[in-house]
């Protein structure tokens, strides 16, 4: 069980394991990397900084090897790119194993982890795209942090996947339990704990942690993370979804800018029909 193996047990798991991509991840490096006119750092970049575990790895990496005289904290993936070298980047943080194929006797788990990284994705769009119209200078930096805000439950799809199903099933029979109360009983710790555990052990830039973590919500940079997670999250459920007139009701408090504003301005992102009169019943989540 893993709840016998605990906390520390995941945490070495995951700190000398290979971490696995999206194929499409690899398959976008290796056909960059045969054209030397279209290999440039950004190039890259915008093909890593799609996939939060390739992301990740990179980050890591860099915070393994980073220069002594290295002052500055670097979360976003281009810099690290010009700080490591392409080259170097390919060959110490190559674009392998493949989730598919560390996840090919396991569709559903498969299939559940392709949703949290699209989710993931999701997030780090909306996060993006409020930091912009906040005029936030270093909004790629809010963006990976929204990418990277679900990280370990994404990597536990990929090395705990039965485990992470027991908790599937069990949300499902109960509806009303929160998840981490789930998680911890079939783990014997959350994911956000084990989340804070890895961030620490990999020593990841202090910003991104503080940008990662909910309970600094009261910082704005961070607000705009968790409400585009929770935007996200809801809305995978159902665009009908109780908690979401909350959900609108602070981004608009972020953006500082009408409800019915925030409700157009998403359904036109998510290319849904969005009636602004329709009453609706806020839940907490």
């Amino acid at each position: 069980m893993s709840e016998a193996k605990g906390i520390d047990h995941w945490v070495a798991v995951l700190t000398q394991a290979e971490l696995p991509v999206l194929r499409q991840t690899a398959r976008d490096l290796e056909e960059l990397r045969a054209d030397d006119e279209k290999l440039t750092a950004t190039a890259v970049a915008n093909i890593i900084a799609r996939d939060p575990i390739m992301t990740v790895k990179l980050l890591r990496y860099l915070q393994q090897h980073k220069h002594k005289i290295q002052t500055t904290e670097v979360i976003q993936v281009e810099q690290a790119l010009l700080m490591l070298g392409i080259e170097p980047v390919f060959n110490k943080v190559p674009p392998a194993p493949l989730i598919d194929d560390a996840l090919k006797s396991n569709s559903p788990a498969l299939l559940h982890l392709l949703r949290t990284i699209h989710r993931a994705h999701q997030s780090s769009e909306y996060a993006k795209d409020w930091a912009v119209r906040l005029r936030d200078l270093h909004f790629e930096e809010v963006r990976i942090a929204a990418l990277l805000h679900d990280i370990a439950e994404i990597l536990m799809w990929c090395f705990a996947p039965d485990d992470m199903l027991e908790v599937e099933r069990l949300r499902i029979l109960e509806p009303t339990v929160r998840t981490r109360v789930i998680q911890a009983r079939v783990f014997g710790f959350t994911m956000f704990e084990l989340q804070r555990v890895i961030a620490e052990q990999w020593e990841l830039p202090q910003l991104l942690l503080t940008l990662m973590n909910d309970s600094c919500a009261h910082l704005p940079r961070v607000r705009n993370v968790v409400l585009a997670t929770n935007l996200v999250r809801h809305s995978a459920k159902s665009w009908d979804d109780p908690a979401l007139p909350d959900d609108y009701k602070d981004i608009s408090e972020l953006l500082r800018i009408p409800v019915e504003d925030v409700m157009q301005m998403i359904a036109v992102d998510a290319g849904i029909a969005c009636d602004i009169n329709q009453p609706r019943r806020g839940l907490d989540d």
